[in-house]
């Protein structure tokens, strides 16, 4: 609970003194890349205070010259700044209630995140259509088609929404397995713990030319793909 409290603490001191001089630089000018620079900065500076070893692998599978979805799974709260910090810049769909963390929200805000209230299934939907506008405009995604952390580290059922982006948007999904992630950060305790985690970025699964009839077999494509790079207690206890 010590760590879990100080890397809390110093990420949140970080956010106070890094944040305002790169969002104002970003309101004078318009340019954005120093305010998500500046959170990847910090997202490996919490990493290694938290003393998480990240080992990745599959860079050379992202396809280039074209935006994507990356799909992970998500285990724990050290899932996201693991990912954002070892992939190109994506945008993302987050949590509404992040927005309003100050200096955090007006810079996920500065750099294109959406705000997804899922409670609200209109507003979800809305905001999955932003989501498909910014695909076509060239930005890449990074989403967690669980919607949720999982309990226990054991892949969830999969939402359909994220894949609606995909399949309008036409681009390829590039499925990304986390693996390790709950053993550093447990869902149900406020502690981190050192160790390593997994990211293992599988081969793109291509969208161009399906349909939404195509959903369902798009869906077990890609979550095949995840569960190839994970362990055996992180598989669904019904896929064992």
């Amino acid at each position: 609970m010590i760590r879990a409290f100080l890397v809390t603490l110093l990420t949140f001191l970080y956010i106070l003194i890094a944040g305002p001089p790169v969002l104002v630089y970003a309101a004078l000018t318009g340019n954005s890349v120093p305010v998500y620079k500046t959170g990847q900065c910090g997202a490996r500076m919490a990493l290694w205070l938290a003393g998480v070893r990240v080992e990745l692998g599959g860079l050379d599978r992202i396809p280039r010259g074209r935006p994507v979805v990356f799909m992970a799974n998500h285990q724990s709260n050290c899932d996201p700044p693991a990912l954002l910090a070892s992939i190109p810049p994506v945008l993302v769909l987050a949590k509404k209630e992040f927005f309003r963390v100050p200096i955090l929200g007006r810079a996920m805000t500065v750099c294109g995140f959406i705000p997804v209230n899922r409670k609200n299934r209109e507003q979800a939907f809305a905001a999955v259509e932003k989501a498909v506008a910014a695909l076509k405009a060239g930005h890449s995604f990074a989403v967690y088609p669980e919607g949720t952390r999982s309990p226990d580290g054991r892949l969830q059922s999969f939402k359909k929404g994220v894949f609606l982006m995909a399949l309008e948007a036409g681009v390829p999904i590039v499925p990304v397995s986390i693996s390790g992630g709950r053993r550093i950060m447990p869902k149900e305790r406020f502690a981190i713990y050192p160790g390593r985690v997994r990211i293992t970025l599988q081969d793109p699964v291509p969208t161009q030319g399906l349909t939404h009839e195509d959903r369902d077999a798009l869906i077990q494509r890609v979550r095949q793909a995840i569960l190839a790079g994970l362990e055996p207690d992180e598989w669904p206890r019904q896929e064992l």
